[in-house]
């Protein structure tokens, strides 16, 4: 099944100032997050984010400040365990697209948690990572088995256009190219 702008929402997992040094490949993890977070808001996807014990690992990095809407604080490596969590989400949107840092904690336990809860959950591959390649393969292959979809930022781009004709195609592929 093909991705809605209409029924998506892209959640960014605790892409945060002190993981960046960590995450094997964080820096290009970090571009293709932007890029999607900044393609979204151009199609009317809501773009929210997590950030997991702040006093730790400090803010959301500065590049995803323009396109992040809102940022729920957690200390649950699973967005889902957090009380209010569910209801912070953006309303009558089934399909949950997560990008974010350590794909083999806090971005599976919200996967997980999601599919749980009957969400659509949509692991964005290219604007994930770990610290260890090991432990991201795990992880993707982890959710794969539990019923995520996995894809790339620029799938999930195309398929929220539709097609050439969207107003905002241009815009979406300058981002891509």
């Amino acid at each position: 099944m093909l991705l809605r702008a209409a029924d998506s929402t892209l959640l960014i997992v605790d892409m945060q100032e002190r993981l960046q040094p960590a995450i094997m490949n964080g820096e290009a993890s970090a571009a293709t997050a932007c890029k999607l977070a900044q393609g979204a808001r151009l199609l009317e996807v809501p773009v929210v984010a997590t950030e997991h014990n702040r006093s730790a690992l400090g803010a959301t990095i500065a590049s995803l400040n323009d396109s992040v809407q809102a940022v729920f604080q957690k200390r649950h490596f699973s967005a889902m365990g957090e009380p209010g969590f569910e209801a912070w989400l953006p309303p009558a949107r089934r399909t949950i697209l997560v990008a974010g840092w350590e794909a083999h904690v806090c971005v599976l336990q919200t996967i997980m948690g999601l599919l749980a809860l009957d969400y659509r959950a949509v692991l964005v591959a290219d604007a994930a990572g770990s610290r260890r390649a090991s432990d991201q393969h795990a992880g993707l292959r982890r959710m794969r088995a539990a019923g995520a979809t996995v894809i790339t930022a620029e799938m999930a781009l195309f398929e929220w256009l539709e097609s050439c004709d969207h107003p905002r195609f241009r815009d979406v592929l300058r981002l891509v190219k």
